[in-house]
């Protein structure tokens, strides 16, 4: 069964980590990426744990992928990139807008060489604008898009997530991207620039945020871990220590919960009709949900709650996560061998489709493992091979 991205193929140049997560994606779906790397390395490979010096996130982040070095700012891997973009379909790039210009590698020369080429440029803000050329971060998209000013207690600082939140946004939007583009290529012939800007895609994710300040003047504030379209909506510690959370956008799930913990009373409230209403009232029903839930244990407030059909989750780490039935039924977890670690566990893929399910192929390379291997494709061998690595064009 063919992969459903099987004969489309990415050049994947970008780093840290917006971009390479896109690539990383398509992979999974079949499609071949050549991860080109400096020569030093991509930079993830030295982010967080490791193991005898080898980077996890970089198992992860590479896998799928074939990875070679290539000194993008010398004529000489200047020419051998635009030889593999010749016969290549994507290109993903997060270098600093002009760069790419700058080494004679911007969109018309590479259209130029393939008309079909599409040119996922993924940067912090953008290609234009008075700040495209800063250095941009998710971090900085966490803080400009609103994310942090409406995240955190309603009397503490705004807060930032302790991951890549806008760049793994912005590397689902730019495979939509990208996709959406070679769909294009279908009916016109011609390949296209991708222009994302990480700051924009999280945008979209925080809802209506912008609309309601526009019509009503209205920002959102803090509330913590509660909603002001829904109560009670809140984490809650157990008896024994655990933390569960629980949602009740449903009216109707509503009226379990609170029927659930003893107190019915609540449910025949006037303001208990709305979630809206409800939310104004948190203070009340988080003390009756959240006292019932403190004299039990997690399991067995959880299987109460199910028994009730009222939504709740346990609070997870990834300790949880590699045991939980529901993620093992799913195939959540994938298993694979990598010739560094042995067997390693990661994220599966995104989803399952019937036909063309996708599959991780491999783990994240050694450095340069594929090199040799891609350079041939394109007639560099033997002394050609040397030479470029005695200028440190490949490693």
């Amino acid at each position: 069964m063919a992969d459903a991205l099987s004969g489309i193929r990415v050049l994947d140049t970008a780093t840290l980590f917006a971009g390479p997560l896109a690539a990383t994606m398509l992979a999974d779906y079949g499609a071949e990426v050549i991860k080109i790397e400096h020569p030093n390395g991509d930079p993830v490979r030295g982010h967080g744990a490791q193991r005898d010096g080898v980077g996890l996130w970089w198992k992860m982040l590479g896998r799928g992928k074939q990875a070679m070095t290539l000194y993008l700012g010398s004529p000489e891997g200047q020419e051998i990139f635009r030889r593999m973009v010749a016969d290549a379909d994507v290109v993903i790039e997060n270098f600093r807008p002009g760069t790419l210009e700058r080494w004679g590698l911007g969109y018309e020369e590479l259209r130029r060489i393939n008309p079909g080429i599409v040119l996922a440029r993924v940067t912090g803000f953008g290609q234009t604008g008075p700040y495209a050329k800063r250095p941009g971060f998710g971090t900085l998209a966490e803080a400009m898009s609103g994310f942090a000013a409406i995240t955190g207690e309603p009397d503490g600082p705004p807060t930032l997530p302790p991951f890549g939140l806008a760049d793994g946004i912005a590397a689902l939007a730019t495979s939509f991207a990208v996709l959406t583009a070679l769909r294009a290529r279908e009916h016109t012939g011609s390949g296209q620039v991708v222009d994302l800007a990480i700051i924009e895609p999280i945008l979209t994710l925080l809802g209506p945020q912008i609309i309601a300040y526009d019509q009503l003047g209205v920002l959102q504030e803090r509330t913590g871990n509660r909603s002001n379209n829904n109560a009670p909506r809140n984490t809650y510690r157990t008896r024994d220590g655990g933390w569960v959370a629980i949602s009740t956008s449903a009216q109707s799930i509503a009226e379990r919960v609170v029927r659930l913990v003893g107190r019915p009373d609540l449910a025949e409230q006037p303001w208990f009709a709305s979630g809206a209403e409800r939310a104004q009232h948190a203070d009340e029903l988080d003390e009756a949900v959240g006292s019932w839930i403190a004299e039990r244990d997690r399991a067995e407030v959880i299987e109460a709650f199910e028994q009730a059909q009222a939504a709740i989750a346990p609070i997870y780490t990834a300790a949880d996560i590699v045991q939980d039935p529901q993620y093992e039924a799913l195939g959540t977890i994938a298993t694979l061998p990598d010739d560094e670690l042995g067997p390693v566990r990661m994220q599966n893929v995104l989803f399952r489709l019937s036909e063309t399910p996708g599959q991780i192929s491999s783990t994240g390379p050694p450095i340069g493992a594929h090199t040799e291997e891609v350079l041939a494709r394109y007639d560099v061998t033997g002394a050609a091979l040397d030479e470029l690595r005695d200028k440190g064009v490949i490693r």
